[in-house]
């Protein structure tokens, strides 16, 4: 038998009329996710780069596989009526992407009829299909299916009506996935689906299962090895997966806001901007110690009005109980895991994850001593705090620089903390000839690893470098 009749009798074989499903919460044990998660799955195997199928003895078979997707569909719609209007238009989608011969996939119909941040109830479950790519997983727009299922504890929902607005946000929990989410990827957003023009996006999602598991597993191992004594609170979430991810929620609603708001001196989000990558570094950064420096302000705000004999409405309780493991969690995520995580190229979340560490031990309230790990944790909010207010200052001051002066200072920022690499043009000096050309030069004479890790870093890597890779695919429930 042929490869390609081969794969047309796979194809054949898993398309079946599975029984409707009626329950969310079963779902991913159902026939129909079988059959589909199968099938799309199985399709990915034909599609190229820009997710489309150019080779025409593989459309027959992959008529049958978009046959099993969209019956999946159909049968699992039951359990989804939140999301009928999006489910009915991916048919249509996927209907037309075979009708018209396997080109590069256009989804935005389907995903303009997506709208899961009108949906925000914990618990609420979720069938998404789009041929996408993954962020920190795979670049190919690829078919992906996933069943997912909100978080959105009372407590977040009165963080965000109150001064933590973010219409945009949804956090998620991973339920089951195709290939593209066995990685590192723990996002869900828009702009990844293949789609024939670009929208106004409405909402973005992450992974805060994925997030919080990893944390969990990385923090444990990084403390063990650096004999670090965890705070009680610190040590609890370790053992608690939801806590953990609670508090991963309170952190990012807060970071993924920032991004719009402050004194910014260019495009948050640096679109279509090619630019050093610490200045990444520094933008992510700034929205992490963001969210640190406002769980530092709800924490004391919300003690001082305890100890002042007043009590608390739940949902405060749970903001008081969560804002300090939301300072755990970036401290601890951003040494741990961020700085020794991916390669050392133009690796902005490592470059910032050893920021903070040195920014730290630099002004005493974290110590290296007799190969042990310590915090002065009293000390420790508003040395962070400090970080996050020299980054909000230079980006104040570069509101009146040009776009390569407020470089040259981010660079100086960084290096005021950081030691570059010895053969670095940026610290040495940029020439007359950069200086006074296109910005292209100043980004081309960064280095790839313009600030190499530190001896301490160097030896963390080698001992945690399995830790880190474990974590590739990991999901709430592994433990």
């Amino acid at each position: 038998m042929s490869i390609i009749s081969a794969h047309s009798s796979a194809a054949s074989a898993i398309v079946g009329e599975p029984e409707v499903v009626e329950d969310a919460a079963t779902a991913e044990t159902s026939a129909a996710w079988a059959q589909l998660k199968e099938a799309a799955t199985a399709i990915r195997e034909f599609q190229i780069k820009d997710g489309s199928i150019p080779d025409a003895a593989h459309h027959a078979t992959a008529r049958d596989l978009v046959r099993a997707i969209t019956t999946g569909i159909r049968a699992l719609a039951p359990a989804f009526p939140h999301d009928a209007e999006y489910l009915a238009a991916s048919i249509v989608d996927f209907d037309r992407w075979a009708a018209e011969g396997f080109g590069v996939p256009d989804f935005l119909d389907s995903l303009a009829a997506f709208q899961p941040q009108e949906h925000r109830v914990d618990g609420i479950r979720h069938l998404v299909v789009f041929p996408m790519y993954t962020q920190n997983g795979s670049s190919d727009r690829l078919v992906e299916a996933l069943i997912v299922e909100t978080i959105w504890p009372e407590f977040i929902g009165a963080l965000e009506a109150g001064d933590y607005g973010n219409k945009l946000f949804v956090s998620l929990r991973l339920v089951d996935f195709t290939p593209g989410y066995d990685t590192n990827s723990a996002v869900l957003f828009p702009e990844t689906v293949a789609m024939r023009e670009i929208p106004s996006f409405t909402w973005g999602a992450i992974f805060q299962d994925r997030e919080a598991a990893r944390y969990r597993r990385v923090t444990r191992a990084a403390a063990e090895i650096t004999k670090l004594e965890l705070p009680e609170r610190a040590a609890e979430m370790l053992d608690d997966q939801a806590l953990t991810e609670r508090a991963f929620v309170m952190w990012d609603i807060i970071h993924d806001r920032t991004h719009m708001r402050g004194d910014l001196p260019f495009d948050p989000f640096m679109i279509k901007q090619r630019m050093p990558f610490f200045l990444y570094s520094l933008e992510e950064l700034r929205c992490d110690l963001t969210a640190f420096r406002e769980s530092v302000k709800i924490q004391r705000g919300l003690t001082a009005r305890v100890e002042a004999g007043e009590e608390l409405p739940a949902t405060e309780q749970d903001m008081l109980a969560h804002a300090p493991l939301v300072q755990y969690a970036v401290i601890f995520d951003r040494i741990f895991r961020f700085a020794i995580t991916g390669s050392r190229v133009r690796n902005y979340d490592g470059l910032g994850g050893q920021l903070l560490f040195a920014w730290l031990h630099q002004r005493g309230v974290l110590h290296w001593t007799d190969t042990a790990l310590a915090f002065d944790w009293e000390a420790v909010p508003d040395a962070v705090v400090a970080l996050g207010d020299a980054i909000d200052d230079l980006y104040w001051r570069s509101i009146d620089r040009p776009k390569t002066a407020h470089w040259l200072a981010a660079y100086d920022l960084v290096r005021s903390v950081l030691t570059p690499h010895p053969a670095s043009q940026w610290a040495r000096g940029l020439s007359d000839e950069i200086l006074a050309g296109a910005p292209k030069g100043y980004t081309d004479a960064v280095l790839d690893d313009e600030f190499p890790l530190s001896m301490f870093f160097e030896a963390l890597d080698k001992k945690m470098k399995t830790v880190i890779e474990s974590t590739v695919g990991i999901r709430g429930t592994d433990d």
